[in-house]
C-alpha cells in the first residue's frame, strides 16, 4: 500500500513553490516507517535537498536543507510555519536537525519525544507560542527536486520536435482541402491573436507578432483575417490557416451571431471590416456567394481566459450558447482554447508539463463544462506568448498539442461533410 502524504495539495503546493518550484518525493513518514532517528537517516540521507514537514495540534511547520542531507549538523536550512496560505520563515546555520535533548541543543526535533525544541529568538521570529519546545502527532521528510531538470528539458524538446513534424506532413482527410480553416472566437482579450502568434512563432523558431494584440475594451481585430504560414524549414505553406475576428460582446455589441453563420458557411472574404450593428449581406463587394469547401470553417474555436471564465456576465454566457446551437444546426465542429494559463495562482512552469492535472485547472475546465456545456475531451488549455522573447519547449508542446486536436476536429468535420 502506499504511503501518502498528509499535506492537503494546497499546502504542497504552497510549499513546493515557496521554495523554488520543486517536485516533493515522500522518503519518511513516522508513523508509517517508525519515530526513530535511525529509521529516518536511513531513508533520507544522501537523497539530495530535503524538507522536514512537522504536525502540531494547530500549526504546520519544518525545515528545508538547501543541500544534500547527510544527517547530524546541518551547516544551512530554513525554518518555516505554514498558516493557510501564507509562509514565514527565518535561516539558521549548523544546527543539528534530529538529536537528543542536552544542555547545548538549539532547534531540533526529538522524534522519540514528539517533540521540536526550539530557541526563543526564532520561535517569536515565526510567531510561534511562547515556552522551549511544542510536540508534534507527525513528521514527514521529502526529496526536493528540479520539476524541469537539463534531462527533462531534452525530452521535451524532442517531444516539441515530433509535434512539429506531424503538422507539418498532416494532409487533411481526404485531402478535401489543402488548408484547414480554423476559426477563433471569443471575448475581447481572450488571446486569439495571440494564439495566431504563438503558433507562427513555435514554426518560425522565433517569437512573432504579426497580429496585433491588444487589451483595451475595443480589441484590435476589427478586420476578419486569415493567417497562413510559411514553414521555416522550406518555406512551404503549412497545412492550416487560422482565421481571426472581431471579440464577442454581449447582446448586440461585438461580432453578431449572423456573421458568424457567414463566416462559417464560407461567405466572408479576408479582410472584411466587421460592423456589429450591421451584418454582411449578399450585396456587399467581400461576400462570395457561392462558397466552395476550400472557403468554409472546417473548425471553430472559442478562446477564453482561463482567469474570467467564471466571471463571464449573463449575456455573454447566453450569447455563446446561442452561437453553439447554431453551430449544431449546421453540423460545425467546435473545441475551447483557456489561454493565460501562466498567469493562474499557484501555477508555475514546471506545472505546464502536465497541466491537465493539476488542481486549479480541473476546476476551471469543469466550470466551462457546467456554465457553457463544453465537453471535457474538448477543452484545451494553452500559454501563449505574450512577454518573452525566447521560445520555451514546455510552452510549444501545449500550443502543438492544441493545434493538433484542432486538426483532428477539422478531420471529423471533413469526414461528415456530405460531398454532394
Amino acid at each position: 500500500m502506499a504511503v501518502t502524504t498528509r499535506l492537503t495539495w494546497l499546502q504542497k503546493k504552497i510549499l513546493q513553490n515557496h521554495f523554488g518550484d520543486k517536485k516533493f518525493s515522500l522518503l519518511y513518514k513516522a508513523s508509517v516507517h517508525g519515530f526513530s532517528t535511525q529509521d529516518l537517516h536511513n531513508r533520507c540521507c544522501n537523497q539530495g535537498p530535503i524538507i522536514t514537514v512537522i504536525y502540531s495540534e494547530n500549526v504546520v511547520s519544518g525545515v528545508y536543507v538547501e543541500e544534500n542531507y547527510q544527517g547530524g549538523t546541518t551547516d544551512s536550512m530554513i525554518i518555516f510555519v505554514l498558516r493557510e496560505t501564507e509562509i514565514s520563515e527565518c535561516k539558521a546555520n549548523s544546527y543539528n536537525l534530529f538529536v537528543n535533548y542536552n544542555d547545548n541543543a538549539q532547534y531540533c526535533i526529538n522524534l522519540q519525544s514528539g517533540n521540536v525544541l526550539i530557541p526563543p529568538q526564532i520561535a517569536k521570529r515565526l510567531e510561534l507560542p511562547p515556552g522551549h519546545q511544542y510536540s508534534f502527532q507527525e513528521c514527514e521528510v521529502f526529496r526536493c527536486e528540479d520539476t524541469v531538470d537539463e534531462r527533462k528539458i531534452q525530452g521535451l524538446i524532442q517531444l516539441r520536435d515530433q509535434l512539429l513534424l506531424a503538422m507539418r506532413v498532416y494532409k487533411p482527410s481526404g485531402n478535401l482541402v489543402n488548408q484547414v480553416k480554423i476559426l477563433l472566437l471569443g471575448p475581447i482579450g481572450a488571446g486569439k491573436s495571440s494564439f495566431f502568434n504563438s503558433v507562427k512563432s513555435v514554426f518560425q523558431g522565433y517569437v512573432s507578432h504579426q497580429a496585433l494584440v491588444g487589451d483595451d475594451t475595443t480589441g484590435t481585430s476589427k478586420n476578419y483575417r486569415v493567417y497562413s504560414m510559411k514553414d521555416r524549414i522550406n518555406g512551404a505553406s503549412l497545412p492550416f490557416v487560422l482565421c481571426d475576428s472581431l471579440g464577442l460582446g454581449e447582446d448586440e455589441e461585438g461580432l453578431c451571431v449572423e456573421d458568424i453563420l457567414s463566416l462559417i458557411k464560407g461567405h466572408v472574404s479576408d479582410r472584411y471590416q466587421f460592423n456589429s450593428m450591421k451584418p454582411i449581406t449578399s450585396s456587399d463587394v467581400k461576400y462570395i456567394k457561392y462558397p466552395q469547401l476550400k472557403d468554409r470553417i472546417h473548425c471553430a474555436v472559442f478562446v477564453f481566459d482561463i482567469n474570467s471564465i467564471e466571471h463571464l456576465s449573463y449575456g455573454m454566457v447566453a450569447k455563446i450558447k446561442r452561437i453553439r446551437r447554431e453551430m449544431i444546426k449546421c453540423g460545425m465542429l467546435h473545441v475551447v482554447l483557456l489561454t493565460h494559463v501562466d498567469s493562474m495562482k499557484l501555477i508555475t512552469r514546471g506545472d505546464l508539463i502536465d497541466i491537465y492535472s493539476c488542481v486549479p485547472v480541473k476546476l476551471k475546465i469543469n466550470a466551462v463544462h457546467r456554465n457553457l456545456g463544453f465537453s471535457v475531451s474538448d477543452i484545451l488549455v494553452v500559454s501563449n506568448y505574450s512577454s518573452e522573447w525566447e521560445l520555451d519547449a514546455i510552452k510549444d508542446i501545449l500550443i502543438l498539442s492544441a493545434l493538433r486536436k484542432m486538426l483532428w476536429t477539422a478531420d471529423d468535420f471533413l469526414e461528415d461533410f456530405p460531398l454532394e
